[in-house]
């Protein structure tokens, strides 16, 4: 019940309600703290020596602390594994984001034992790129194309979001980079008049965007859909239609691990095309895969 999202009253109210059976919500949460020493094993756990793609994302909480509420980020690492599985790495619940703590973050998992990472893809977390760079420099940084576009259609008046997202799409579907560079001028210089600043992000983080354009179609949804984490994601948003405030950091880490084995429950096949996509890695990447 916890791990669903279920507040510590709500699961006393249940089993009164059921059971019959009287339990304080006190009771319930000293319960659930058992929990802790098998959270801290799992998030110092071994991990693999390679990962061919890893997603970082955060999903935005309210904690109380000492009477007051705070906005904490849960920063969810999900990696692609060598055998095409999903896993999740770590959950870091955060209130700031700067690149002494990215780094802290990726030595962490180097300390664990993930040797290299071919592509990491995240949002534009402050830090990310200078922290992949000093603790794996062969690291490609790829902006997830997913909240570029999300970011951009923030300022679109709904009328236009339609023919603009249409719009978007032939940079991000471009065959090449220098078609997309071509489609780029052409979105900018269509929508400039109206919304003058809606470009302007994608040409400051070119350098992070086009990585993608290198690769087919099949590898490019693996990295720019995303499609992995946020179904991941939707699983972690339950549990803020269930509780507007946490009431401490702690219990915000026990709900995201128990929500994080929910999850699992259906991850027992590799992702779409996984065959296809490591033999294009493996060659684009020569020498860091096993064969």
């Amino acid at each position: 019940m916890y791990a669903k999202g279920m507040t510590t009253r709500q699961i006393s109210d249940t089993l009164e309600d059921i059971y019959g059976f009287e339990a304080s919500e006190g009771f319930i949460s000293d319960i659930t703290d058992k929990i802790m020493p098998q959270i801290e094993d799992w998030q110092n756990r071994p991990l693999s020596d390679v990962y061919p793609v890893l997603y970082i994302d955060a999903i935005h909480y309210s904690v109380r602390d000492n009477g007051i509420i705070r906005k904490l980020a849960a920063y969810v690492i999900l990696g692609i594994n060598q055998d095409g599985l999903k896993e999740v790495l770590t959950i870091e619940v955060s209130e700031n984001e700067s690149s002494k703590y990215w780094l802290s973050v990726l030595n962490g998992l180097k300390n664990r034992g993930v040797k290299d990472i071919l592509i990491i893809c995240a949002d534009g977390l402050t830090g990310i790129k200078e922290a992949i760079t000093a603790a794996y420099p062969k690291t490609e940084y790829q902006r997830c194309i997913v909240h570029q576009v999300r970011n951009t259609m923030k300022y679109v008046a709904d009328k236009d979001r339609k023919p603009f997202y249409a719009d978007l799409k032939t940079i991000y579907q471009a065959p090449t980079e220098e078609k997309a560079l071509d489609a780029l001028e052409r979105v900018t210089e269509k929508w400039h008049e109206k919304y003058p600043n809606s470009m302007r992000s994608w040409k400051q983080n070119w350098d992070a965007i086009s990585p993608i354009f290198k690769f087919s179609a099949i590898v490019r949804k693996v990295i720019y859909t995303t499609n992995a984490i946020e179904s991941l994601n939707a699983t972690y948003r339950k549990l803020n239609r269930q509780r507007s405030v946490f009431p401490s950091d702690t219990a915000l880490l026990k709900a995201l691990y128990l929500s994080t084995f929910e999850a699992k429950k259906k991850w027992s096949m590799p992702i779409r095309n996984w065959r296809q996509v490591y033999g294009e890695l493996s060659i684009m990447y020569e020498g860091r895969l096993p064969e």
